[in-house]
């Protein structure tokens, strides 16, 4: 079978992330078609800004603002989805699938929410559907899951997948400021958002953890199914506590299977700073992956950017050229029927950091052990910190062995409804 002379592209978003990938496609078409098989033509881009238009070299007529314009042009074989968001971005793909287009998205929100269903509609209409892109940006992480590490059993997945949240606790970390003062200085810099929720509140980490989850362990999990918790409660004492303990502090995404369950979770936790994951600092990315016969293995890269995240977007298309005139279909591992279950937090067991402001007198100790030795949560080590003669208060910290999640958390209400327990100031997962 002949390689085709030429492959259309069809392109929806020109934002930071579609301008790199148009400028990619036509600052390099020599090399891409020497590893696609034909020449990659952008054919249409959609965009709803009309300043955006004549920008980057494209030509002015290739722009439309209509989807019709792209979904239905027949010289269209692959379409790149790269609007973000849920709605249209959802309802477009799989409208491009079912009309046989082969797709390439960067959209984590949509491959969480909507993966088997539009695995199948891309199996049902025999077309490809990539999205590299959409979880740790340049980072090669989907092919390796779905190719490189089919033969292992996954035991667990540990992840830093936000640049955004661990720029912010690095800066913490090392410079000794709080939540509010690292967070403006990421702004700043246009690291985060001027809205910067979904980063700070774990959602796209648990979007991107799903994802991974999804393919890691044959088990269709849901965002919702992944338990979220951000990094706002940090603060700057947090660390220098965890310092001086020998931890570092991370937002980690962390998928654990446990016989007939997997955990799936999102929020800060104490690691030791020996470990990789917590000499991984700024803006980068980092997943650590157990298997059963591979051991640990270790991604890192940058998780996010134009450049980065373009390359993984650009590669997928390659991909889907290269079977076009192979005349193949890449094919997805749905999820298997009656898979794994995902594990309620609520019984998660992991050991804990407590920091608490108490009164500063005799038998406080012995009032907080004892509602956690009611609870059957044992304690590794208690240390009083910091303590303040103006209000007769002090600070202690608990760490905790293994306790069930459901356990602490009835302990600490218990725990701070006594008289002698002025403030519970956070509580931090541990993991060893």
């Amino acid at each position: 079978m002949a390689n085709k002379e030429s492959i259309g592209i069809g392109l929806m978003g020109l934002g930071v992330i579609g301008g790199g990938v148009a400028k990619v496609l036509m600052s390099k078409p020599e090399a891409l078609a020497r590893e696609a098989g034909s020449r990659l033509v952008l054919k249409k881009v959609l965009e709803i800004d009309r300043s955006k238009h004549g920008t980057l070299g494209i030509e002015r007529s290739l722009f439309t603002t209509e989807f019709r314009d792209i979904v239905e042009d027949p010289g269209i074989d692959i379409i790149i989805e790269l609007i973000g968001g849920e709605h249209p971005a959802f309802e477009y793909i799989r409208e491009c699938l079912q009309r046989g287009k082969h797709v390439v998205t960067a959209n984590k929100e949509v491959m969480s929410k909507h993966w088997t269903e539009l695995q199948t509609a891309a199996d049902r209409y025999k077309v490809s559907l990539r999205y590299e892109a959409s979880v740790g940006g340049g980072i090669p992480l989907i092919a390796p899951f779905q190719e490189d590490l089919v033969a292992n059993d996954i035991r667990a997945i540990y992840a830093i997948l936000n640049g955004t949240t661990n720029y912010i606790l690095t800066r913490m970390a090392k410079e000794g400021i709080d939540f509010a003062e690292a967070l403006r200085k990421a702004q700043e810099l246009g690291y985060a958002e001027a809205d910067p929720s979904k980063d700070i509140d774990g959602i796209d980490a648990a979007y991107k953890l799903a994802i991974l989850s999804t393919i890691a362990f044959s088990t269709e999990i849901r965002p919702e199914q992944v338990y979220c918790e951000g990094i706002s409660r940090l603060q700057a004492r947090d660390f220098r506590y965890a310092r001086e303990l020998g931890y570092a502090i991370k937002l980690l995404a962390i998928a654990k299977r446990a016989g007939q369950y997997v955990e799936a979770r999102v929020h800060p936790v104490f690691i030791a700073e020996e470990s990789l994951l917590a000499k991984v600092d700024g803006v980068y990315n980092a997943i650590n992956v157990e298997g059963d016969l591979v051991g640990n293995v270790i991604f890192y890269g940058q998780g996010a950017g134009p450049s980065a995240t373009s390359s993984a977007v650009v590669s997928d298309v390659i991909k889907i050229a290269q079977d076009i005139n192979r005349g193949t279909v890449g094919r997805a591992r749905l999820p298997q029927p009656g898979g794994l279950k995902v594990k309620p937090m609520s019984e998660v067991e992991t050991r804990y950091y407590m920091r608490m402001n108490v009164a500063d007198r005799a038998g406080v100790l012995a009032q907080i052990s004892k509602v956690l030795g009611d609870h059957n949560i044992s304690i590794s080590a208690v240390i009083q910190k910091e303590s303040d003669p103006t209000t007769q208060t002090a600070e202690i910290v608990i760490m905790t062995h293994p306790s069930k999640e459901e356990a602490v958390r009835a302990a600490l209400k218990e725990t701070e409804r006594l008289a002698v327990v002025k403030e519970i100031s956070n509580f931090v997962r541990v993991e060893a």
